[in-house]
């Protein structure tokens, strides 16, 4: 056991580390923002649609 504490690169390992979560903590902002802007986007369907597709949908079986 001993000689496998050794053998560990403590310096690289810390940095490997470090990187990794701030890769997954950009990650996560990167989609926050996607999610915010998405939602600020209003698509109007047209009257009727959801009828005519749930009809359609319906219809097909």
């Amino acid at each position: 056991m001993k000689e496998d504490k050794d053998n560990i690169r403590w310096k690289e390992e810390s940095r490997k580390f470090v990187g990794e979560k701030i890769s997954i903590n950009e990650a996560v902002e990167n989609m926050r923002n996607i999610v915010n802007e998405l939602e600020k986007i209003r698509i109007k369907t047209p009257e009727g649609y959801a009828r005519r597709s749930v009809r359609e949908d319906r219809d097909s079986r």
